[in-house]
């Protein structure tokens, strides 16, 4: 087969394997870069080569290898860019004094162990042909490494960007990503000269070409912005330009006897940071980086790591070492220094996790130091163990350090705890302009009593990519920021009076829009979830898709509307059949009629003809009981006889203006074994219609509407 036509296999294979493998990272709850790196390692000798030989010596012969490692560097050049073209100067807004303070001991404290560590490791992983000084160097500056990119996507992702730990971990971060990459150079430069003194025209080589890009290059760079703004857009002769300006900057860094990467780093972070032309270009550049040349990187990476060659219990016994050092080393500077700075303990020990990650930046820097000589295959194996373990902690141990409940929800708290509210309504709306009907739904079960219920909007940004541009901070800030004001939009287009303090939007970031409902459903203590349905994109259930997930596994008690368009809720009709799902039903459309005056509620009761048709089960007379008399004049309880009681539900529907029915088999709402939901009375129902699954029957949803006299005491039973 010729090379060429090899090679294109070789990146079908890489990335179709690298997109599955960090969609399951991504599903529990892993960065995807790491599924993707895993990825990797999965097709060179640690495991395809291992169980399959053959195949992995007819799919990547060596004569492969070059074309790959011209790919992996287009593509480490142009992902530099993006992480320089990310680092933005409002990353330095919160506590630079402590940022700085903190920054360096971290780095300083792991650079100093590591190199302790290297009188231990080289004379066992390296050779005569490396200098001491520059084997210690280099793997000092590899313990010191904190990938930025990895770490803002974890604060984005746990919504911690508006938070003093959120704040202080992305300035911390960026300072180290600067001091850090200053370091990796000056360990290049040392390696390539094999001396500190032979470094030193190097060194004075990138300061010069360093001071020129921030002054001359950034001047330049402003008409490039100002062109933008007049122009509104991004042309392909500019992009063009820019790209050109990418390599070229790559090269000159490379000539001085740094790296390429350094330059194509420069480029970005000396970029304008216009929101809409950094936006433009990494729209622009990002997926073809990420989805394409990445993953062969990973690919290159994943050949060149052997991790067979640790076949012996003293050197798995000096990869735990090296672990140990870089956990110790980084965790433990950070935290003490926090602690100096006055950081309470928690907040310190998350912020020591976040700064332990490393993720690809690592990685990067690993293929520099064995592409140069300095770290053997062996080590490399090690670091690459050590990079992977490391950012694969982060996640878990932020979440036992500083858990999500701790993490203040984006509602307005003082308002929230003046109210003090006894009933909360979580209204997740995917859509704001759409979902009026929802929310006004919400709202009309809320009432105006005292003490007043809440309504909790909930709007969730859906993160698609771990190193999206969306995902970094500030642009997630600015999605969040949009998806408020249109919230805001339609909160005042309800034309609302004092109904209007009640509603509490909250808006957050996520991987994942049905387990977030759910965990905020838990930490928001909310008695309902009243969400609108949507047809799922691979399904035509109307209770499928992440309805059905929240249907599934909310811990409190859902409500799905189907909205027909009906402007008035006056009338309302509840088919009954004496189950915990229809005694939920019936709850709220009680609350709807106490809270309105001019509703009427019509009781659909199935009876056997053997049955007395006046006869009553006793929750639905203990609900009855509760009513005020006003209320009870506007209810009305109708037994039919019908052998088929769905069409008789189907039938009342249309005379009505809300039909609310539990998930029962009676109204064609059953939950299957696997847990998805039938849907018939969703498409044949005439009004609108409000499905309601109950999870626990302790729960009352009349007694913040009613006097405590009235209400009797919730039957206790098991969660359903």
């Amino acid at each position: 087969m010729p090379l060429p036509v090899l090679v294109l296999a070789q990146v079908l294979i890489v990335i179709g394997i690298s997109r599955l493998v960090g969609s399951a990272f991504r599903w529990i709850k892993q960065p995807q870069v790491i599924g993707e790196i895993v990825a990797g390692i999965m097709l060179g000798p640690s495991l395809l080569g291992l169980i399959a030989p053959h195949w992995s010596g007819a799919l990547f012969p060596p004569e492969t290898i070059p074309f790959l490692e011209v790919i992996s560097d287009v593509g480490l050049i142009f992902f530099m860019f993006l992480i320089g073209l990310e680092l933005n100067p409002k990353y330095l807004k919160g506590n630079l004094d402590i940022a700085i303070l903190t920054s360096h001991v971290s780095i300083l404290v792991p650079f100093s162990l590591g190199s302790i560590l290297a009188l231990l490791l080289y004379p066992q992983v390296s050779n005569n042909s490396v200098s001491f000084t520059a084997f210690a160097m280099f793997l000092g500056a590899a313990m010191s490494i904190t990938a930025f990119p990895v770490l803002a996507r974890i604060i984005t992702e746990n919504n911690l960007q508006n938070t003093r730990l959120g704040t202080l971990a992305l300035t911390c971060a960026a300072v180290d990503d600067v001091t850090a990459w200053c370091l990796l150079a000056v360990a290049i430069a040392v390696t390539r000269t094999n001396s500190m003194t032979g470094a030193l025209p190097t060194i004075i080589e990138s300061i010069i070409y360093i001071a020129l890009m921030l002054t001359i290059g950034r001047k330049f760079l402003k008409r490039l912005a100002k062109y933008y703004n007049r122009r509104g857009r991004l042309t392909q002769l500019t992009l063009a330009g820019i790209y050109m300006a990418v390599v070229a900057s790559a090269l000159i860094t490379e000539f001085i006897g740094i790296h390429l990467i350094f330059g194509a780093f420069l480029l970005g972070a000396v970029m304008p940071k216009n929101a809409g032309l950094t936006r433009e270009i990494a729209e622009k550049t990002e997926d073809f980086v990420l989805i394409f040349l990445l993953p062969v990187f990973f690919a290159y990476s994943g050949l060149r790591t052997q991790i067979g060659l640790l076949d012996r219990p003293e050197l798995w016994g000096l990869c735990a070492a090296i672990l140990g050092v870089a956990v110790i080393g980084k965790y433990a500077g950070t935290y003490i220094a926090a602690r100096v700075c006055g950081i309470e303990n928690r907040e310190a020990s998350a912020l020591g996790w976040l700064m332990n990650t490393r993720g690809l930046t690592e990685l990067i820097v690993l293929n520099i130091g064995l592409s140069l000589g300095v770290i053997s295959p062996l080590l490399f194996a090690m670091l690459v163990i050590m990079a992977l373990v490391t950012t694969f902690m982060t996640s878990p141990l932020l979440e036992w350090t500083f858990p999500k409940r701790l993490i203040r929800l984006d509602t307005v708290e003082d308002e929230t705890q003046e109210l003090a509210p006894n009933y909360r309504i979580l209204v997740p709306v995917a859509n704001p302009d759409t979902q009026r009907g929802l929310l006004q739904l919400a709202i009309s079960l809320a009432g105006q009593g005292q003490p007043p219920a809440v309504v909790h909007p909930l709007s969730l940004i859906q993160l698609q990519e771990d190193y999206a541009f969306e995902s970094t901070p500030v642009e997630a800030e600015r999605l969040m920021q949009e998806r408020r004001t249109t919230l805001e939009g339609l909160i005042n287009s309800l034309e609302l009076t004092e109904a209007k303090k009640l509603i509490q939007p909250i808006i957050r970031t996520t991987n994942d829009v049905a387990r977030e409902t759910i965990q905020i459903a838990r930490l928001d203590r909310a008695d309902l979830i009243l969400v609108g349905w949507h047809r799922p994109t691979f399904s035509s259930n109307r209770l499928g898709g992440r309805v059905g997930q929240i249907l599934r596994g909310a811990p409190v008690d859902v409500a799905v509307f189907v909205d027909r368009g009906r402007t008035r809720l006056n009338t309302l009709l509840v088919p009954y059949a004496a189950n915990v799902h229809d005694d939920l039903a019936l709850e709220l459309a009680l609350r709807l009629l106490v809270n309105d005056d001019s509703r009427q509620l019509t009781i659909l009761r199935p009876e056997p003809e053997a049955e007395p048709s006046q006869a009553l089960t006793h929750e639905l007379q203990r609900l009855l009981d509760s009513l005020p008399p006003a209320a009870r004049s506007r209810l009305e309880i109708v037994a039919v006889g019908n052998s088929q009681p769905l069409e008789a539900v189907i039938q009342a529907s249309a005379n009505v203006d809300l039909t609310l029915a539990g998930t029962t088999r009676e109204w064609g709402i059953e939950r299957h074994t696997l847990g998805s939901y039938t849907d018939e009375l969703a498409v044949r129902c005439h009004s609108s219609l409000l499905i309601a699954r109950c999870h626990l029957t302790a729960r009352s949803h009349l007694k913040s509407v009613l006097t405590e006299a009235s209400v009797p005491n919730p039957p206790q039973s098991e969660p359903i």
